[in-house]
């Protein structure tokens, strides 16, 4: 990784976890009002899985090149 991507990724980090923080917090109050007696641990986790999940693949296609060029 080079200096001006790790600078960049540094000024931005804060900013990526915010972002991924509302996403999961959004993704909470869309589950409280659908299903009002959801339990909301179990809801956590699941919406952590199902982002996990997406991470990982991710992970696959970065290391299969697919972001070589984006």
């Amino acid at each position: 990784m080079t200096d001006a991507v790790i600078k960049e990724l540094a000024v931005r980090k804060v900013a990526i976890e915010k972002e991924l923080e509302l996403l999961f917090k959004a993704n909470m109050k869309i589950t409280d009002w659908d299903v009002p007696e959801a339990d909301g641990t179990e809801a956590a986790d699941i919406i952590l899985k199902i982002m996990d999940k997406k991470i990982q693949e991710l992970r696959t296609d970065v290391k299969a090149g697919k972001y070589e060029n984006y």
